[in-house]
């Protein structure tokens, strides 16, 4: 099967603090029982590159982790890119990019 690349935005609502970093630090902790996943941190998501399965398994943990820290209610967002004529890594597409670019 394919790998895909999903784009993750777990947003926990109500907390106490306007900082999110907690909650996106234990979001991240859950792509440790997935070596297989790649995936980069990013300002504002996380992207994920795998199998649409094991993929989707990851969202769905890293959707519940704020859950486990007491948050009543958590907005989860996500954009799946499924490619299945070409083969690249999310390296080689930000190097094409950057490339084109001139960066």
């Amino acid at each position: 099967m394919p790998n895909v690349d999903v784009d993750v935005d777990v947003v926990p609502v109500g907390t106490e603090s306007t900082s999110f970093s907690d909650f996106v630090a234990a979001c991240e902790l859950v792509l440790k029982d997935f070596p297989e996943v790649k995936y980069q941190i990013n300002p504002m998501s996380t992207t994920l590159e795998g199998e649409l399965d094991q993929v989707m398994e990851v969202v769905k943990r890293m959707h519940q982790a704020p859950f486990a820290q007491g948050v009543q209610r958590v907005s989860t967002s996500i954009r799946i890119d499924d490619r299945r004529d070409k083969f690249s890594t999310l390296e080689e597409k930000v190097a094409v990019v950057k490339e084109k670019a001139h960066v």
